[in-house]
């Protein structure tokens, strides 16, 4: 009998860029992509958090939505406001289903004549998909498989970004626009997914190699791998899908609050219509019904302690689970998100984690652990 076939690994449009600089390439979410290049994931990411580092994120998927109706459209997939996104601005969302639980975390902007839609690439057929039911009558779906991503991110990206810019670079935080790069046509946002101040380029794939090559050859930037990825946005406090967020955790579990304005609140002039509501709104309004909450941990010893290590209290129970662990390079120290019983989810709780059967000293800490830097 032989052995199955493995499903063929999809390819960015920067494939043999990564090649030429010696990335190593592994499967993820589907693609065949760049863990890290010569400096390695240490160096990346101390790299990005003082100077600039480009990410190749072609595997996200890009979506459009036209028509009058689509802001009202998309706010019935989401808890937050999407008719108040002003032209030239971005926004954090998140797809919910009927039980509050998080089908995919995702980035609206606001064009000024359409919805530019950012997803995960492992959730991006299914989101594609909801999309398409339960909107797909109501305003004019456009995948953009032709489109690719490009991420610049760290203090010297703005610097870097106006040395092949013909145009004001965007200002500000969540605020983008349309920008000629290197005399290629982008929709550039200011956003990004490492705390650090920075851009998010989607460019036409068949000019993203050139576009990259034009922002690698600008001082003080470097390509920077999936690693140095993980270990940024874990820095940050920032979520990875499938990992700190899922479908069975609630956007007040997860402790996004922050990312659902006050009109679609209980009170609100838009309040609930999406998926989830009367759990989610039912949380935020009764702190009672929140059963466990996502934190920041900090271990009392230099060890490592990664997703899916068990959390015990004093006595010996479970009560949470290590959903992301590394070590963080930037503060010299590991670094762990969790989701803990919400009774021991106060900054300044000592609680233990089993590190191979060991009970190791952690303590609930305010993320993010790292300080962002993004342009207020």
């Amino acid at each position: 009998m032989s052995e199955p076939v493995s499903e063929k690994l999809l390819r960015t449009p920067l494939y043999d860029l990564h090649v030429s600089l010696g990335a190593r390439m592994v499967p993820f979410a589907g693609y065949d992509m760049p863990v890290q290049y010569l400096l390695g994931v240490l160096k990346e990411h101390l790299h990005t958090r003082a100077h600039a580092g480009l990410f190749d994120v072609s595997h996200m998927g890009q979506v459009e939505l036209h028509g009058p109706d689509a802001a009202k459209a998309l706010e019935t997939l989401v808890p937050v406001d999407v008719l108040g996104i002003a032209a030239g601005k971005q926004r954090y969302a998140l797809f919910t289903n009927e039980q509050g639980g998080i089908l995919d975390d995702l980035m609206i902007f606001n064009t000024g004549s359409y919805l530019h839609v950012v997803v995960n690439a492992a959730c991006k057929a299914q989101d594609i998909a909801h999309l398409q039911k339960h909107i797909g009558n109501r305003c004019d779906i456009r995948v953009r498989d032709d489109l690719a991503l490009l991420a610049l991110q760290g203090p010297g990206a703005e610097a870097a970004l106006k040395g092949i810019a013909a145009g004001e670079v965007p200002q500000t935080f969540m605020a983008g626009g349309r920008l000629n790069l290197a005399g290629i046509d982008c929709l550039v946002t200011r956003s990004g997914y490492t705390g650090e101040d920075g851009f998010e380029i989607s460019v036409p794939a068949a000019q993203c190699e050139a576009l990259a090559k034009a922002l690698l050859a600008q001082p003080n930037v470097q390509p920077i791998g999936l690693g140095a990825r993980d270990s940024l946005r874990l820095e940050a406090g920032l979520c990875l899908y499938g990992h700190d967020l899922d479908t069975t955790t609630t956007p007040v579990e997860a402790s996004l609050t922050w990312a659902m304005q006050k009109v679609r609140r209980t009170g609100g002039e838009r309040a609930g219509g999406f998926p989830g509501a009367g759990v989610i709104l039912g949380q935020l309004d009764d702190a009672t019904k929140v059963k466990r909450k996502r934190v920041g941990l900090k271990p009392e010893g230099r060890a490592p302690i990664r997703e899916g290590v068990e959390l015990q209290d004093a006595a010996g129970n479970k009560i949470g689970v290590v959903t992301s662990g590394g070590f963080g390079p930037t503060v010299n120290a590991p670094v762990i998100m969790a989701y803990v019983d919400a009774a021991h989810a106060a900054v300044g709780r000592k609680i233990n984690a089993m590190l191979r059967g060991t009970p190791t000293p952690v303590t609930v800490v305010a993320m993010p652990f790292a300080p962002h830097g993004y342009k207020r």
